[in-house]
């Protein structure tokens, strides 16, 4: 089998990402090693934690150049998404760049809750990465800030506004929600990814 990697930076969903991959059958790679993980078949980088520190951490492994050169399939999940984007307004940081898209915090409306927290639709486009979903199926959100609507949109969610859940460009993709804690549709995401 392929060797695939997660990405350790001391994320704090790595663990149910390695659960939910151990689920459908993968041994994944954990490396914080740009070398290691540079001759991977496909990485995965998880996240849930504050966009500004972790983007210092990056940089100072040098996992920020990995993921920018990195040419093979590539999953970022929550803020593993808002890392790839431009700039984030959590702790107003430049970010990877890897998506030429700004991301915002949920504005302050009567009756929105931020964050937004539990499960809701995801509309999606014909990708491979959502082969077999059924459309509007439901995943498992956890997040304050998102990544407007783009041409790299190819699933969106609504929540006070509508956001890009899921996005794409060449071997990049990113989820906001989290396939490991989105039961049978989330390993069926993951498997897709995994099939790629």
């Amino acid at each position: 089998m392929k060797e695939i990697a997660v990405i350790d930076y001391n994320a704090g969903n790595i663990q149910s990402v390695l659960f939910a991959l151990d689920r459908i059958g993968v041994k994944p790679l954990l490396s914080n090693d740009p070398d290691r993980l540079y001759h991977a078949e496909k990485i995965i980088f998880p996240g849930v934690g504050e966009a500004s520190t972790t983007m210092a951490h990056l940089k100072k492994h040098q996992l920020d150049t990995l993921i920018q050169s990195y040419n093979k399939p590539f999953l970022g999940i929550c803020l593993g998404l808002q890392l790839m984007c431009r700039h984030s307004e959590e702790g107003d940081v430049d970010c990877l760049n890897v998506f030429d898209l700004p991301v915002r915090r949920f504005p302050e409306k009567a009756g929105l809750k931020v964050p937004h927290m539990g499960w809701n639709t995801v509309s999606f486009n014909d990708h491979p990465l959502f082969k077999d979903i059924a459309q509007d199926s439901y995943f498992y959100f956890v997040h304050s800030f998102y990544a407007a609507q783009s041409e790299s949109t190819i699933g969106q969610t609504t929540y006070g506004l509508s956001f890009a859940s899921s996005i794409a460009r060449d071997n990049y993709m990113a989820t906001q929600f989290h396939p490991e804690k989105s039961g049978v549709v989330g390993q069926l995401l993951l498997n897709n990814f995994i099939n790629l």
